[in-house]
């Protein structure tokens, strides 16, 4: 049985997966003072990236790497045919181990995915961002100037939410979701309802002129900040997101600190999120958050609440980049000989609703970015279900559609499970123990 076959493939260990984080102390430079914009140096390295793999792929044909076609190639074909192109991929990359599609997959352990009352709101409020980290499932950059949501859009959310009693929950996520004009409309809208309101932070934003009032603004309205922070060493935080994004991610850190966040019987409370530098699966997360809690504490002084471990999707800009590291098929193979049936239950596409910055709506952030919409059926075509389209959350479950699913779904019900709030269930040993 596949399952059984699983306990015995050996995983990279909680140890070394950690210590690809670096667990050796090192020494540091203080945080950066600097009051200036990331925006450009992020430009210049998003060129000369562009600028090699162009080089690359004029070089001579070198049968171990894989063929050319990639982001910048294939975005000429559009967002459809991009999405189609990588789904191509994940598929090939599975074909050597005879799996079957993910929800045929299920159905063959005996599982199902059925979508249940929602109780969280996640709004992609824009791809703008300051940074252009090389796993960003969704291709983040100072480039995506067009792709933000509208007030008209941003209010018809607001309303979906007060009709929808289930929801306690607004995620707010991007891009650098506070540069988007919505953001603070959003906020303040919310607080009154009651939610819980979620700021997914990428800790450089809080650096960029024009916020430097945002940490206060965060403390005032009670929101949760959710920052992205992939390692407390330097170097690797540099391989995965800029040369200047350490220290002024140790900056933010501070300033949030100073307003209150993590601190005890504040109430403000500000999670870390790690994700890993490479094509292996996070360890686990209180293993990793003790270490996290012991450098930032020595090193600078920083506290915060907890750390969430997030697997990285096989798609978008990750996907590409194992795609030219002719890496994407031992990571896909990874994912799946790492399945957990106990994660499928805690999966968020069955609580969670996405809405993307043009009001589409998806059963999930990685559905959205591959375009993965709910679709509505009218007048003999098809086309993306949007929020315009239902009138709340009780709406939406009784339309009974089915959850979305395609191979970049093995990443999340690899190992203990991944979803926005981390991991979502038992080891996988003991996981595969329980149902043998």
């Amino acid at each position: 049985m596949f399952l059984l076959r699983l306990a015995s493939r050996r995983l990279p260990s909680q140890a070394e997966a950690a210590q690809r984080c670096g667990l050796a102390t090192t020494t540091t430079a203080p945080p950066s003072q600097k009051t200036t914009s990331l925006i450009a140096e992020t430009l210049a390295d998003m060129e000369e990236e562009a600028a090699a793999k162009a080089a690359a792929s004029k070089s001579p044909f070198n049968p171990t790497m894989p063929p050319t076609g990639g982001a910048a190639e294939l975005k000429a074909m559009g967002r459809t045919r991009l999405s189609l192109e990588e789904r191509k991929r994940r598929r090939r990359a599975l074909d050597g181990l005879g799996i079957a599609p993910f929800g045929q997959f299920l159905k063959q352990q005996g599982l199902g995915l059925e979508r249940a009352p929602t109780d969280t709101l996640q709004l992609n409020i824009g791809l703008y961002c300051n940074q252009a980290c090389n796993h960003c499932h969704v291709e983040s950059s100072p480039k995506r100037t067009q792709e933000m949501m509208t007030r008209e859009t941003a209010d018809r959310c607001l309303d979906f939410l007060r009709r929808s009693p289930s929801i306690r929950t607004l995620d707010l996520t991007g891009g650098a979701p506070e540069l988007n004009a919505q953001f603070r409309h959003l906020v303040t809208e919310a607080t009154p309802l009651g939610v819980s309101i979620i700021d997914r932070c990428n800790l450089t934003v809080l650096e960029e002129p024009g916020q430097e009032d945002l940490a206060i603004f965060l403390a005032n309205h009670q929101v949760k900040v959710v920052a992205s922070m992939p390692c407390y060493e330097e170097e690797n935080v540099k391989r995965q997101r800029g040369s200047s994004v350490y220290h002024r991610s140790i900056a933010g850190l501070k300033h949030l600190n100073a307003a209150g966040y993590g601190q005890e019987s504040s109430g403000l409370c500000l999670t870390l999120v790690y994700n890993p530098v490479g094509a292996f699966l996070p360890p686990a997360q209180p293993l990793l958050q003790a270490k996290y809690k012991e450098e930032l504490k020595a090193r600078f002084g920083i506290v915060f609440n907890d750390l969430i471990c997030i697997t990285n999707m096989p798609i978008k800009r990750f996907a590409d980049h194992l795609y030219r590291r002719g890496e994407l098929e031992k990571y896909m193979q990874l994912l799946v000989q790492s399945f957990n049936p106990g994660a499928v239950e805690g999966l968020m596409c069955r609580t969670h609703l996405s809405v993307g910055w043009d009001g589409k709506v998806y059963d999930c952030d990685f559905n959205q970015q591959l375009d993965m919409a709910m679709r509505k059926k009218g007048e003999g075509i098809e086309r993306g279900l949007t929020i315009h389209d239902v009138q709340d959350a009780n709406a939406l479950l009784e339309m009974k559609r089915p959850i979305l699913m395609d191979t970049h779904c093995f990443g999340c019900t690899a190992g203990e499970g991944s979803s926005c709030g981390g991991t979502i269930a038992a080891p996988v040993a003991a996981a595969v123990a329980a149902n043998s």
